[in-house]
């Protein structure tokens, strides 16, 4: 037994020898593994057994050769067939539809991913989107709507192709002469006499208007105040604005400034207003008096009275002037007479703030804090209209003149629309939300188009302290122009009717030129923006 004893114990003793033998092949291999994992580029020599080991030592010492702790990542084929299988349940409307992409056109600008932008591209786009619908659908199209294009607004989705029932119309419904070519049977084209008249309708191009002003001058002083009238063109091409306590002149010709007058201490300009002719001036001021300035000579003509409290707002009518001021007053005075005013007009009830004349018709229309729009009939202290549906004060009023009797006119802060009125059946005739006050607005003297003025917007949005081009007939937005940081208040035109100067509570003037001028000659374009200063 004892010789069976020690054979067992002399098996151990060789067991454990080959095991501590193995085990710093197991850690060579132990970190010949760990940089296989790190660098797949060095291979891993398995670590041979040990001619003493027995089994159970050889599978010790194989397992991670056989077993790696990272399996390689399998690499997936996809598996193309040779049939294409159409899929039955999407949505064949949205299928058929037109690709929406919201995008500006700009002139001779292209989009990201290449495609013309241009208003020419844009044009004809629509013409071969019209064609399509009249000869695919059999749709009515007005050619009026290919020139309804506007650069502000991002062109609107339209689906080409839809399902539904649409009026079809034919070739031979066109009132056409016995042997004309439009006939159908006369054709050689595949496109119908229908298509034919859309592709071939004259293509008149959008109007641009530069985004850039064209002269920008500093005010020091010019005051943020709603109410007032600071700004005035006259028609010898010369532009008043009131600084402060001064009036100053800045000539458009020769870029010349001139300081009119000077109040001085204890008074401040409120309005200004160039005579239709000539070159006298009217200056209102915080004290109630109004002022008659010849600008060629730079001399006082005479200093007339009345009002208790500042004068806002000045128009001429010939040798009439009109007056309207904090006190709720409105005074018809006659320059050529010694008398400071002839016809009393007291029907507001709250600050007169806007004045305007139409000389064709004899109306007067008058805009006040109190929210109404007044039209008077002549100097006579008779009212013709009311208009009471402006929800805050009207100071925004001008006349069209191309249109007999219409009149529009814009609110302020909480009210935010303008209105178009026809004076002479006194009715309502539109009504369009600007989304922010409407401080001025004037008519294009050359085109059919009109130009707004703006301010605060809720909750201080991207409307405010814009300047907008509208067209009239749609009131669809021609341009937008930015660059005042403050509310344009101030509004006026020049004599030729082609460029406009804003004034703000930043206190600059920028000259913008958003109409076609009427006469043959036009200034040239000068690069970047000239700054100089009123005075």
């Amino acid at each position: 037994m004892s010789s069976d004893y020690t054979s067992k114990l002399r098996s151990a003793s060789r067991k454990t020898t080959v095991h501590t033998r193995s085990i710093p092949k197991s850690k060579e291999h132990t970190s010949n593994a760990s940089k296989r994992h790190s660098d797949d580029d060095v291979p891993t020599i398995p670590s041979t057994p040990s001619r003493h080991s027995s089994d159970d030592s050889s599978r010790i010492i194989s397992i991670d050769s056989v077993f790696p702790s990272t399996p390689p990542s399998r690499v997936r084929r996809e598996i193309y067939g040779d049939r294409f299988i159409p899929v039955r349940d999407r949505n064949l409307a949205t299928e058929f539809s037109l690709i929406g992409d919201q995008r500006t056109p700009s002139k001779g600008k292209r989009s990201s991913n290449g495609i013309d932008t241009s208003p020419q591209s844009e044009i004809a786009n629509r013409k071969y989107e019209a064609m399509l619908r009249t000869e695919l659908l059999g749709e009515d199209f007005s050619l009026d709507d290919l020139q309804t294009f506007s650069e502000d607004s991002p062109r609107t989705p339209r689906k080409l192709f839809t399902y539904g029932h649409s009026r079809s119309r034919n070739a031979e419904e066109i009132p056409v002469q016995v042997d004309s070519p439009y006939k159908a049977k006369y054709s050689t084209s595949p496109i119908g006499a229908v298509g034919q008249r859309i592709l071939q309708s004259p293509q008149k191009l959008p109007r641009q208007i530069s985004r850039t002003p064209v002269k920008v001058l500093d005010a020091p002083e010019l005051q943020d105040d709603f109410y007032l009238n600071l700004v005035d063109w006259g028609s010898t091409d010369v532009l008043a604005v009131g600084l402060g306590m001064c009036v100053y002149l800045w000539n458009a010709t020769t870029s010349k400034v001139t300081k009119l007058c000077d109040l001085g201490p204890g008074d401040s300009v409120t309005s200004v207003n160039w005579t239709q002719r000539g070159s006298h001036v009217a200056v209102g001021t915080n004290n109630g008096s109004v002022l008659i300035w010849d600008a060629e000579k730079c001399r006082k003509l005479r200093t007339m009275n009345g009002h208790t409290s500042r004068v806002g707002s000045l128009a001429w009518n010939n040798q009439v002037l009109t007056s309207g001021g904090r006190d709720r007053v409105i005074f018809h005075r006659d320059v050529r007479v010694p008398a400071q005013y002839f016809r009393k007009l007291d029907a507001h009830t709250q600050e007169v703030c806007g004045l305007k004349w139409n000389p064709d018709e004899n109306m007067l229309a008058s805009g006040g804090n109190d929210n109404m729009l007044m039209v008077w009939d002549h100097y006579e202290n008779r009212i013709l209209h009311k208009f009471t549906d402006h929800t805050a004060a009207v100071k925004a009023i001008a006349w069209n003149p191309s249109a007999r009797g219409v009149l529009v006119s814009g609110g302020g802060t909480a009210d935010k629309t303008i209105k178009f009125w026809n004076t002479m059946t006194g009715s309502l005739l539109h009504s369009y939300d600007t989304g922010s006050q409407v401080c001025n607005i004037l008519w294009s003297k050359t085109s059919n188009e009109l130009v707004s003025t703006h301010g605060y917007a809720p909750n201080g949005g991207t409307g405010s302290n814009q300047v907008i081009v509208w067209k009239y007939d749609n009131m669809q937005r021609i341009a937008t122009l930015t660059g005042h940081s403050y509310r344009v208040l101030y509004l006026s035109m020049s004599p030729d009717g082609k460029t406009i100067v804003t004034g703000a509570g930043d206190e600059t003037l920028r000259f913008w030129d958003v109409f076609q001028s009427n006469q043959s000659s036009r200034r040239s374009s000068r690069p970047g923006i000239a700054r100089n200063s009123v005075r």
